[in-house]
């Protein structure tokens, strides 16, 4: 929703939004944008002369029935839409869409590809769904045909329950991968397998679908109809994409990519993780299919500098370095730790700190599965505060390096107690956790041998 806002402010709009809770980075880069920002949902908000005789009110899917200004807009008849049907009519119609979808990865492959055809000179519009660095905004126009936008298969708004990804209508889309996820408003992975199916028939023949081949789920999802050229990302046998390690270093991960067993380039990767080097290949594939020659798009992703709260390094102090990421579900947590701990060369523990927020975290729905997604890490703290399950049992596979705490500063002092030089405390949640990070590195510029933080 904050990159569709800025999209409209781009575009001439005077825009105003409001929310329940206004954090950075979003937050910082609106009202960067001049783009009004007002906290909560009172009604009242309909008289403040920047919001009275609004045009359209752009209603997020956050917004449910019983929220008082969205009744408000209700009761008055005033004209609204969902934030994906707006960017479809408003942004999308005549480009060469490129959507982006999974379960893992999106922004971060979003990101990269925006990245590598800038880089380029295709001059992509893009809305991804963090800040990429590089570019210190999540959404632009462009100057180009090409439009590359991380298409989630979350519900669109409260009056139309299909995934945001199907108003999008993309000419290239990829399918990063496919597990169950968002139990909130998804049974089983067969009903997200439907979904995934519905973007499947809006891609055109002429187009081409870049999908992860090691995926059993997408399988399934292709074998009940497909319309689209197809290339497979790591699949098995010669015919997709490919890449080989030839060399891990604390910065990059270099790698030999080929397609269809032809030699296509070699990138000295900055992301970590067997997950970024799939998340290379498809946004490689994707440029190629506007133009982009694999060799340049390799070239180019060498450069990219990353995307905020993806292993964003946030600060080191007294040796220790704290570090930013969003992941929330068990997969993206075990190959989050993996990547971090390839690039770990000088032998230095990770402490996991981890806040289950996401919807399906708070149902418990994927806590069976926590331990072995952390096993990797040194020592596990995790936040409890807001979840009904018993975490503590939960984690109790993992022994005495597992903690639980209801309530974050004892969270942060038993942190604060365990870390030493070389550590690196890997924080993952995906909303603001208290501030963690940055109280994290002003506890730890009062050691001494303190080094600059970034």
């Amino acid at each position: 929703m904050g990159g569709i806002a800025a999209l409209a402010r781009e575009a001439g709009h005077r825009v105003t939004g409001c929310d329940a809770n206004v954090y950075p980075p979003m937050s910082d880069q609106l009202r960067a944008l001049g783009v009004d920002l007002i906290e909560g949902w009172d009604p009242a908000q309909l008289e403040d002369p920047t919001v009275r005789g609004a045009d359209c009110f752009v209603i997020g899917n956050i917004v449910s029935r019983g929220n008082p200004l969205m009744e408000a807009i209700l009761d008055r008849g005033l004209p609204y839409d969902s934030g994906p049907r707006w960017i479809a009519d408003h942004v999308l119609t005549g480009r060469h869409v490129i959507a982006v979808a999974g379960t893992h990865g999106k922004t971060t492959t979003s990101s990269l590809l925006a990245w590598i055809l800038d880089v380029c000179g295709v001059q992509p519009g893009f809305l991804v769904g963090g800040v990429p660095g590089g570019f210190d905004v999540s959404a632009r126009l462009g100057q180009g045909t090409s439009f590359v936008i991380e298409a989630d298969e979350y519900d669109t708004a409260f009056f139309d329950k299909r995934s945001k990804f199907v108003h999008y209508k993309p000419r290239t889309a990829i399918l990063n991968n496919l597990e169950y996820d968002h139990a909130d408003i998804f049974p089983d992975l067969a009903a997200i397998e439907t979904q995934f199916h519905h973007l499947v028939r809006t891609v055109p023949s002429s187009g081409r679908l870049i999908v992860d081949g090691t995926s059993a789920a997408i399988d399934r999802v292709l074998a009940r109809g497909c319309w689209t050229p197809v290339e497979r990302v790591e699949g098995s046998g010669q015919s997709g994409w490919h890449a080989e390690v030839v060399a891990e270093t604390s910065d990059a991960t270099s790698i030999e990519v080929s397609f269809a067993g032809q030699h296509q380039g070699t990138c000295a990767l900055p992301l970590a993780g067997a997950h970024n080097r799939a998340n290379l290949l498809a946004a490689v594939a994707a440029a190629r299919s506007v133009g982009v020659a694999a060799s340049e798009a390799l070239e180019a992703a060498a450069s990219f500098p990353g995307v905020r709260r993806r292993l964003e390094v946030r600060g080191t102090l007294a040796g220790v370095t704290v570090i930013d990421d969003f992941a929330h579900h068990p997969t993206a947590i075990a190959l989050t730790i993996a990547g971090l701990r390839a690039r770990l060369l000088d032998g230095g523990r990770i402490l996991a700190v981890l806040e289950p927020r996401s919807n399906t975290m708070k149902l418990g729905t994927m806590a069976a599965r926590l331990p072995e997604s952390l096993s990797d890490a040194d020592r596990v703290f995790c936040f409890t505060q807001g979840l009904a399950w018993d975490v503590a049992a939960a984690l109790a596979p993992l022994g005495a390096k597992a903690q639980t705490f209801a309530a974050l500063e004892p969270l942060l002092s038993a942190v604060l107690h365990e870390a030493r030089p070389r550590d690196r405390i890997l924080v993952m949640s995906n909303g603001g956790f208290g501030g963690i990070h940055e109280r994290l590195l002003t506890e730890l510029a009062r050691r001494p041998n303190q080094a600059t933080a970034s």
